[in-house]
């Protein structure tokens, strides 16, 4: 029987947060059956640890969607660093190998953070009005006074979209035939509207057509939209989302 466990990380409360299923020893499934596996839990994300392949590092991780696997993930790299800690397979700093190389991770009194260097990559998005469906809005709820519409990721692409008000943000709803409609690959499209004032930013990501119909939290697009925006003003940048 392969032994697995479950988080919710960015909480301290049971039942919220983002949940994920780790399995802390995937040596020996089958490489057909990880999908299946992700697909069963149904979370967001699903990791399988492996050995390193470097052995200077702490373990080598993959992480699945229920439809994809991902190269890097904020949520699943914390949850998986605190499962290896409680494990007792990585003291306070840690390096983990991740699709988009190794990334470190520093774990302390029950908390994790990690560093990423992984290069922002930047595309085109797709079309206001296919965005605005998308998001079952107005066109005129996206603000492109500050950016237009952009796919950033820092290994896994999101489609950035800053809404005028918080109202709009509070309105989104994944509209499914909208994504079906503006997604050229369907496994990739997420989209994470957003709304800043100063350095305060809120946020909701959605992706349906990758079984996510909306995520309570993504780090790895909080990373891409911070590294994003930092680009956009030109300097480095800090903010605080609730």
């Amino acid at each position: 029987m392969t032994k697995y466990l479950v988080y919710d990380v960015f909480t301290s409360e049971p039942f919220s947060g983002n949940p994920l299923a780790v399995v802390p020893d995937a040596h020996g499934i089958a490489e057909d059956d990880l999908l299946r596996i992700a697909r069963e839990f149904n979370f967001s994300e699903t990791n399988f640890v492996l050995p390193p392949k470097d052995a200077a590092n702490t373990a080598r991780v993959r992480i699945f969607t229920p439809t994809r696997e991902l190269m890097f993930a904020g949520h699943p790299t914390i949850g998986t660093a605190i499962a290896l800690a409680g494990l007792g397979r990585g003291d306070g700093e840690m390096v983990l190998e991740l699709g988009v190389g190794p990334i470190p991770v520093t774990v302390a009194n029950g908390h994790a953070r990690f560093v990423t260097r992984v290069p922002l990559e930047t595309a085109p998005a797709a079309s206001l009005p296919a965005l605005a469906m998308c998001l079952s809005l107005k066109p005129s709820a996206i603000r492109t006074d500050h950016h237009a519409p952009i796919e950033a990721g820092l290994g896994t692409p999101f489609t950035l979209v800053e809404l005028t008000e918080l109202a709009d943000l509070e309105a989104a709803s994944p509209n499914i035939d909208g994504f079906r409609a503006a997604a050229s690959d369907p496994g990739r499209l997420a989209v994470l509207a957003y709304v800043r004032q100063g350095q305060a930013i809120e946020a909701r990501m959605f992706a349906p057509l990758g079984g996510i119909l909306e995520d309570p939290a993504t780090g790895s697009a909080a990373a891409a939209l911070a590294a994003y925006l930092g680009q956009v003003d030109g300097s480095s940048q800090r903010f605080a989302m609730p």
